[in-house]
């Protein structure tokens, strides 16, 4: 695209994120449907040229990596099929939380290990199915505690749609708020806490107090850490994904806005589905208007459905440069005429991601 004169831009490619050697967590994130899944299968395997191990994690509850790959990916790190250092596994978090809390029921019900866990264990079970989204924010503690003990460089969360990420994103502060005021609250009420918990279990109340807080306190001290290393910079960074259309573009952009909120390094933009980035809708109009006489009627109406989004999507493009261009690296990714599955093809589809388009060339 001819207008725009890149030279004083950020690199428009993930080039950066490549080369930043301490990140530890890069999140892809966007609206529903812009190619959340096949940018982080590509980005992953581009860090796998440099990284000993690479993983990537999909907590989307419809799961797309395996469909991408073209090979199962299960619950567990999965090895994908050419490399030896890229897995990949697909988690649910409500699947995981659902047996979390059943695991704690039965294991009150059984009576397994000592009166005063039973007891512990049953009061949990009933905090997390009663207080209005601890479920999820429990369930996010778990995916956490799972990912940290697996020993990789560097996780590529393939994230669900904009709402729900920002939910996940958040539940670290929520948490850690919410846990805070508990541990303020604890002498106040804390005869309160071991004669609850002491109820659904039996148990020495004082025991069952030092037992319910020691549960908490190691619960935030997880959380305090993920908090920590999501807010630094050095250590995470989120990748939006959108396409030239004006709801995709609203859509980074209110991500751009809560993530800086949330405190969460944000300075790439991938834009997807992009109508021959390196040519220039003026140019290809001029070309159309000289030509169209002469093409067939069907071919006339085809090449001017192509032309008016070429049109729209140069507008939104521009947009996206005004709003972004000086601060982060936007990365123009082409629409193929084939779909981006199997291993193959998502190797050469990921070129694009750090070899950057000329936005100059004709």
């Amino acid at each position: 695209m001819a207008d725009y004169d890149d030279s004083d831009l950020p690199e428009p490619s993930l080039k950066n994120i490549i080369d930043q050697d301490s990140l530890q967590w890069v999140f892809v994130g966007g609206k529903g449907g812009v190619g959340k899944t096949t940018t982080s299968c590509c980005l992953g395997v581009q860090l796998a040229k440099y990284r000993k191990k690479v993983l990537i994690v999909s907590t989307d509850p419809a799961h797309n990596l395996s469909d991408a790959f073209c090979q199962k990916i299960g619950r567990e790190p999965t090895p994908i099929n050419g490399f030896d250092n890229l897995c990949a596994m697909e988690i649910d978090a409500n699947d995981d939380m659902e047996k979390m809390q059943q695991e704690m029921v039965e294991s009150a019900n059984a009576g397994t290990g000592s009166e005063e866990e039973s007891g512990i264990s049953a009061l949990m079970a009933e905090l997390t199915s009663s207080i209005p989204g601890i479920d999820e924010a429990m369930s996010f503690s778990e995916l956490m505690k799972q990912v940290q003990s697996l020993d990789y460089d560097v996780v590529v969360f393939d994230t669900a749609p904009t709402g729900h990420t920002l939910r996940l994103l958040s539940f670290p502060t929520i948490l850690e708020k919410a846990l805070g005021k508990l541990m303020e609250l604890k002498d106040r009420f804390g005869g309160l806490i071991g004669q609850a918990s002491a109820m659904f279990g039996g148990g020495n109340p004082g025991q069952m107090q030092d037992m319910m807080l020691g549960r908490l306190e190691e619960t935030r001290a997880v959380i305090n850490k993920v908090n920590d290393a999501f807010q630094d910079p050095d250590l995470t960074t989120f990748v939006c994904v959108c396409i030239p259309e004006f709801l995709s573009i609203f859509e980074t952009e209110r991500l751009v806005q809560e993530l800086s909120k949330f405190g969460i390094d944000s300075h790439n933009i991938v834009v997807n589905q992009v109508l021959f980035p390196e040519k220039d809708a003026e140019e290809l109009a001029e070309w159309l208007d000289a030509n169209l006489a002469s093409l067939p009627k069907e071919a006339q109406d085809i090449c001017s459905k192509m032309m008016a989004r070429k049109k729209m999507q140069d507008k939104y493009i521009g947009q996206c440069f005004d709003l972004y261009g000086d601060d982060f690296n936007v990365t123009l990714m082409p629409l193929l005429d084939y779909e981006v599955r199997g291993v193959e093809k998502i190797k050469l589809f990921s070129e694009n991601l750090i070899d950057p388009i000329d936005l100059e060339e004709n």
